[in-house]
């Protein structure tokens, strides 16, 4: 299929980037919330990102315009029909995903393809709860979309080679790199990188060092861009939580076990950078509505 008419579900922080990356693409994007505040926020915040492009030289203002221009927004997934793909980017938990996933596909072209940018849930199982499991696959973009290249791409048991060919040209198309995954708990990405970033949380509660002096024997002795504190902030700590606990289900080992520090700060409602406080604070605390804070 070439694919042109795309719909992103979820006008959340990850939503509103995949949106804004295929609209500067050339593709024609509807974004889906049932929250009309979600919308206009999303909006917004794609004009601003758009805005920075443009400040920085990277597209012209006519380019920007066009991009938005591509953009419209639909609070009814059940009123969008004939869609070459349909991308879900919904809070990460698996009973809405499902059921995100088995209302999308009743908008889907022939032959069109249902994506879940899930970053730790069981392709397998989300492809079983449709009637089309040979058409689903995951594509898991990086926060922030528009800046990040790369995108995991993650096979279900059910995906056909077809799909998962298509959807590799298709990130290429976006200018993103694809890597491959096998539908594993944490796929590649996230088996890897939550483990460090709940050992980092770990050894900030046993008082091994602050955080501080952790964010940076990371960033100066390791080369990472941000240590794995202010990273978890920046995902989100409530996310983090969602991963590893998949992890530890998936896995069933006990070094995937969350740290109690983390859920205890998730309790709190101390959720990073969208609540105003986490493992450092941020000021002023962005004014977000609570839907809004869940989807990430």
């Amino acid at each position: 299929m070439d694919i042109q008419r795309v719909t992103v579900i979820g006008a959340g922080t990850m939503g509103n980037g995949i949106a804004q990356t295929f609209a500067q693409n050339g593709f024609s994007v509807t974004l889906v919330d049932v929250d009309s505040n979600a919308l206009e926020r999303a909006t917004g915040q794609i004009g601003r990102s758009l805005d920075r492009f443009v400040k920085k030289g990277q597209m012209t203002a006519t380019e920007r315009e066009a991009a938005m221009a591509r953009i419209r927004c639909e609070t009814d997934i059940e009123a969008l029909t004939d869609q070459h793909l349909v991308v879900e980017a919904v809070v990460e938990d698996e009973t809405v995903k499902k059921r995100v996933l088995n209302l999308a596909q009743r908008s889907l072209a022939p032959h069109g393809i249902l994506a879940s940018n899930t970053s730790s849930i069981s392709l397998t199982r989300l492809a079983a709860a449709t009637a089309i499991p040979t058409r689903v696959v995951g594509m898991h973009f990086m926060n922030p979309v528009p800046m990040m290249e790369l995108v995991e791409i993650v096979r279900a048991s059910q995906t056909s080679p077809e799909v998962v060919e298509t959807v590799v040209n298709l990130c290429k198309r976006l200018g993103k790199t694809p890597a491959e995954s096998e539908d594993y708990p944490g796929f590649i990405a996230n088996r890897i990188l939550m483990p460090m970033i709940n050992e980092a949380i770990q050894a900030l509660m046993e008082g091994v060092g602050t955080r501080e002096a952790i964010d940076t024997v990371m960033k100066l002795g390791m080369n990472h861009p941000m240590g794995p504190l202010t990273l978890a902030d920046f995902i989100g700590l409530d996310v983090c939580l969602a991963i590893l606990e998949v992890l530890h289900r998936g896995l069933g080992d006990p070094k995937y076990r969350p740290c109690p520090l983390l859920r205890k700060m998730v309790d709190a409602g101390w959720l990073g950078r969208k609540s105003g406080r986490g493992f450092y604070a941020y000021t002023p605390a962005p004014q977000r509505a609570p839907e809004a804070a869940a989807r990430g």
